[in-house]
């Protein structure tokens, strides 16, 4: 096989398999940005950094004496051209935001892209190992660190039969709950009265223990708890 060519494929192939990596690890946690995401981005920035790399096969001779092609900044317009690619995965739902680690995820495996293509291999291996390693190991210490868990709440009363707002701070205190925010609507034509709030705790147990005693509330009519996500 032709040098260039050898050379061609090496930088693919590494680019390919660092993010099929990262790629692989954004999947098993079930996100819409996963295995080919990863890893078509990767290939992309390392075939766009070739472009840089072989000027002679699309510069003659003269105009290589006059011109000069700067590679940074190809990888600054790739890395500018992620940006639109991360935005399109961060989701917001109501005040949760979710999406924004694999919008990093994203942006990171353009730069090992990158790096793939002007063959710093050493730089690849070192940042695909500091990757996968935030992705897996930090989720793990993360999970164990103590952490506010916030969420969405919202109670539905019949407007004859209502818990006043002192009543539901007391009942969400007594079950580890604090209120960050609270708000008020009618609903049913002026009938029904509906409590929006953010609550937060320490405990994530505590959002099926408030969900089994608002079960118990007989003038409850619904309720909803929506952990926040990141």
């Amino acid at each position: 096989m032709d040098s260039e060519w050898l050379n061609v494929v090496m930088h693919l192939s590494v680019a390919t398999a660092a993010g099929g990596l990262i790629g692989l690890e954004r999947s098993y946690h079930g996100r819409p940005a996963g295995f080919r995401t990863h890893t078509l981005v990767c290939v992309a920035s390392s075939l766009l950094m070739l472009v840089t790399m072989y000027q002679g096969k699309w510069f003659t001779a003269a105009a290589l004496e006059t011109v000069r092609v700067d590679p940074t900044r190809m990888a600054q317009g790739v890395m500018t051209g992620i940006g639109f690619l991360g935005a399109g995965v961060i989701l917001r739902e109501g005040l949760a935001v979710r999406g924004l680690t694999t919008a990093a995820s994203i942006w990171i495996t353009a730069a090992i892209g990158i790096l793939a293509g002007v063959g710093f291999y050493s730089a690849v291996i070192i940042a695909t190992i500091i990757t996968l390693g935030t992705l897996s190991i930090f989720r793990m210490i993360e999970n164990r660190m103590p952490s506010q868990v916030f969420a969405s709440h919202s109670i539905l009363f019949d407007r004859k039969d209502i818990m006043s707002e002192a009543e539901i701070r007391k009942l969400l205190s007594q079950n580890g709950f604090s209120v960050a925010n609270i708000s008020y609507r009618l609903l049913g034509n002026g009938e029904q009265l509906e409590y929006r709030m953010t609550v937060r705790t320490m405990d994530m147990n505590n959002l099926e223990i408030l969900s089994n005693v608002l079960l118990g509330i007989s003038s409850v009519i619904e309720f909803n708890i929506s952990q926040d996500g990141d």
